[in-house]
């Protein structure tokens, strides 16, 4: 029987737009990939081990002929919009008190702030939750294991009775090779609003 709920927020609730965001940035820093010391640098924003700060001045020295202001907008880039509808599902569940519900995002402190500045009602989303993880707080960060056994150990969860939606397979396999009941969300043609109709095999 499930009765917890954790579900990733990008590409599941809010809208994103990776390969758009990827393309943006290396036309901006004039790049075909990024380099190995960006990829760690965002990891470590990811995580909280790096400031907002800590993290534009690296961009900043890399690339001086960039302004502050088009680094962050490229980092930014990624957000999209927020459907209302998804929150009003969000909202019908939280009413319901049926399961216990989570949070768990990889996120960093500069994406939050700008969603919160776009989107009037991020804090009623919050509210819905049981437990909102971000990934810069608790610096853990999926598809690694310990997160997910962070997770259910602070929760005292059985993985049986847990259903996790995110739309990186990665981070959906390692959840269930942990014993937790995952749906690797394919955002191009399913809507988080239809979990119990898409996955009534197991509800």
């Amino acid at each position: 029987m499930i009765n917890t709920l954790i579900f990733d927020f990008g590409d599941v609730f809010i809208n994103l737009d990776k390969k758009g965001a990827m393309q943006n940035a290396l036309t901006l820093f004039q790049l075909e990939e990024f380099d190995d010391d960006m990829i760690q640098t965002n990891i470590q924003y990811e995580i909280g081990r790096i400031s907002t700060n800590e993290f534009i001045a690296f961009y900043s020295n890399k690339f001086p002929n960039l302004s502050e202001k088009q680094i962050i907008d490229a980092w930014n880039f990624i957000i999209k919009d927020f459907p209302k509808y998804r929150l009003d599902f969000l909202k019908a569940l939280s009413k319901e008190k049926k399961y216990k519900l989570i949070l768990l995002s990889n996120t960093n402190h500069m994406h939050i702030d700008y969603v919160k500045s776009q989107v009037d009602f991020f804090d009623e989303f919050k509210n819905c939750f049981d437990i909102f993880y971000l990934s810069q707080e608790i610096h853990l960060r999926k598809p690694n294991a310990d997160i997910y056994e962070f997770v259910l150990s602070e929760n005292n969860l059985n993985p049986q009775e847990c259903f996790f939606v995110d739309d990186t397979k990665e981070n959906t396999d390692t959840a269930n090779k942990l014993g937790i009941n995952v749906w690797n969300i394919d955002e191009t043609k399913e809507d988080v609003i239809n979990l119990f109709e898409i996955n009534k095999h197991i509800f």
